[in-house]
């Protein structure tokens, strides 16, 4: 099979360590593109940044559309995820929601390391977005910026166990995730400091959509994710604009 992963920001850096990331656990028959925009953020921390990696991812996704099994969006944010997902037929997967999905099957009660206090009210808007509040102790930041999580230095880890330690000892956090897919890779160290699970959304996005894409189902078109009503779109991309043609029409 063959799997899109989209790093919603412009860094090129990031995408090929997501990518090296997503290869080590994907299956040998797995083949894994990892693609980011060319317009926008160099990195994603706070809402009208999310907003900017949205419209380029959906324009990626667009011109990607019938060439590949499943869907990946790279960034913990999950940005244009649920507007991916009318666009496409074929399964598309947020790695936030993947971690969260996964932990909740791992323990009771997971809480998340994420980069900056600044972005813990998106993370609570996917919480309730996604019908896990209860499920999440809270939400650590070890303040530092995107891009100098990706560096994924001695710091970066030290600050990720010591956030981790307080989520487990004072939040009863029973598994941990990784908020940032800059952070991916650094999960097994973090786990054998800890003691717990640890999970890179990354990683969990690839197995669902493997999991998925094996057992033939494809995303429902009968209410929410209904390919978008025919409309005209005015000083748009082509790709967007095509959208207006009825995606219905197009073969998926």
């Amino acid at each position: 099979m063959r799997l899109l992963l989209v790093n919603p920001n412009t860094t090129a850096e990031m995408t090929a360590s997501i990518r090296d990331c997503a290869a080590r656990y994907a299956r040998n028959d797995t083949q894994i593109v990892a693609l980011n925009p060319s317009k926008g953020p160099a990195s994603i921390e706070g809402y009208f940044d999310e907003a900017i990696a949205a419209e380029a991812v959906l324009e990626l996704l667009l011109q990607h559309r019938h060439a590949f099994d499943a869907y990946i969006i790279a960034c913990f944010g999950d940005p244009g995820l649920f507007a991916a997902r009318e666009i496409l037929a074929r399964p598309v997967i947020g790695i936030a929601e993947a971690a969260m999905l996964a932990a909740c099957t791992l323990g009771y009660r997971f809480s998340i390391l994420d980069v900056m206090q600044r972005t813990w009210p998106q993370l609570e808007d996917l919480l309730r977005r996604y019908g896990l509040r209860d499920r999440c102790g809270s939400v650590r930041s070890v303040e530092l910026p995107v891009l100098e999580t990706e560096s994924k230095s001695q710091q970066v880890v030290e600050r990720l166990v010591a956030e981790g330690r307080k989520a487990v000892d004072e939040d009863r956090a029973e598994v941990l995730l990784l908020g940032c897919a800059g952070m991916a890779g650094l999960d097994k160290q973090i786990e054998g400091a800890l003691g717990v699970p640890v999970l890179d959304g990354v990683v969990c996005a690839v197995k669902m959509a493997e999991g998925l894409v094996d057992y033939g189902v494809s995303t429902s078109k009968i209410n929410a994710f209904k390919y978008p009503e025919r409309k005209t779109f005015i000083d748009c991309s082509p790709a967007v604009a095509r959208v207006g043609d009825g995606l219905q029409n197009q073969s998926e």
